[in-house]
């Protein structure tokens, strides 16, 4: 079952987005995000938040968890100028709901951008006309599959990843030595 966190100062909403999600959702709320620790921000699924907090901002809320969390997050807020709409998606929003909002919208919102995190994310990078699809570790020269070793594919993606810069051989080598090692680490961490 996702997890969604609801921030909002008003128990009422709270209240009302909980009862309108809790059959489909494990809904958590707070009064405000200071109350939660920011490390498990990383386990809600899905994060509805208020603008207009009485002791912090949305906004500025959104710019500090943004970099911490990969979940959606909706704004839930009264503010309804165009310009704040704006705003709050430059900020890191992926969504802007105008109070007061039709529980049925809010539903379908919710499931919309839960049914877009669960689809495969084909991880791409663009360089010119050459593509990097990084999980599958292809690459293609416009449509024409390009066969490389897996050293070939690491040091042409390297090179990808920060154009116009030079490495020497020795940079190339350590770059990828602390790569795998790092590899290795992660599975016994996650143990």
């Amino acid at each position: 079952m996702e997890k969604i966190l609801v921030v909002d100062d008003e128990q009422d909403v709270r209240e009302l987005i909980k009862n309108s999600l809790k059959k489909e959702y494990d809904v958590t709320d707070c009064e405000n995000i200071k109350d939660t620790d920011l490390d498990s921000l990383k386990r809600y699924d899905l994060i509805l938040l208020d603008v207009m907090l009485k002791e912090n901002d949305g906004f500025g809320i959104c710019i500090k968890i943004r970099d911490l969390v990969d979940s959606p997050i909706i704004f839930l807020t009264a503010r309804t100028m165009e310009e704040d709409v704006d705003y709050g998606l430059s900020v890191g929003a992926d969504d802007y709901l105008r109070k007061p909002f039709s529980v049925n919208e809010l539903r379908a919102r919710v499931r919309a951008h839960l049914r877009r995190e669960k689809r495969e994310h084909q991880s791409v990078l663009v360089r010119d006309e050459v593509r990097f699809y990084l999980k599958k570790r292809d690459v293609y020269y416009g449509d024409v599959p390009i066969s490389l070793t897996s050293s070939e594919y690491d040091i042409l993606l390297l090179l990808a990843k920060y154009p116009g810069q030079v490495f020497s051989k020795e940079e190339i080598m350590k770059i990828f030595m602390v790569t795998k090692k790092t590899e290795m680490i992660q599975p016994l961490q996650s143990m």
